[in-house]
């Protein structure tokens, strides 16, 4: 399973409350998981989009806070291009992937990258401290 969890044991249901979060994942059993484990610790989520043309339409009409993006996607898409877009934006990315082929891309510089499977307490780690960094409302 990609991504392990507990949902009992995931802490504070608002753990990411206020956080809005681009999701970019082909695989739509993953993704519904990550949905709904982001949503019950507070996360408002776009997506999953299952390729990169679905997540700049999302981008389009909202731009989130943080972004989590399977790098390999469906027919060989691979979301480089879709990651430099984002932090040309000034959008952060975390780039989940089953493989570490992609860690010698230029684009992917200072990108933090989490290794599939990962585990919930994993991934709400990464994406707590963007709380913070959020502008007051």
């Amino acid at each position: 399973m990609p991504v392990t969890t507990n949902y009992q044991d995931s802490g504070s249901a608002d753990e990411l409350k206020g956080l809005d979060i681009l999701l970019v994942e082909d695989s739509r059993d993953v993704g519904q998981a990550v949905k709904t484990l982001l949503e019950l610790c507070g996360a408002h989520v776009d997506g999953p989009a299952a390729n990169t043309a679905e997540a700049e339409g999302l981008l389009a009409a909202h731009r989130p806070d943080v972004a989590l993006v399977d790098f390999h996607l469906r027919g060989g898409e691979e979301s480089s291009g879709l990651i430099g877009r984002l932090r040309e934006q000034g959008v952060p990315v975390i780039v989940l992937s089953g493989s570490f082929e992609i860690s010698p891309l230029p684009s992917l510089g200072g990108t933090t990258v989490l290794e599939k499977p990962v585990a919930e307490a994993d991934l709400l780690a990464q994406l707590i401290p963007f709380i913070a960094k959020k502008p007051a409302q």
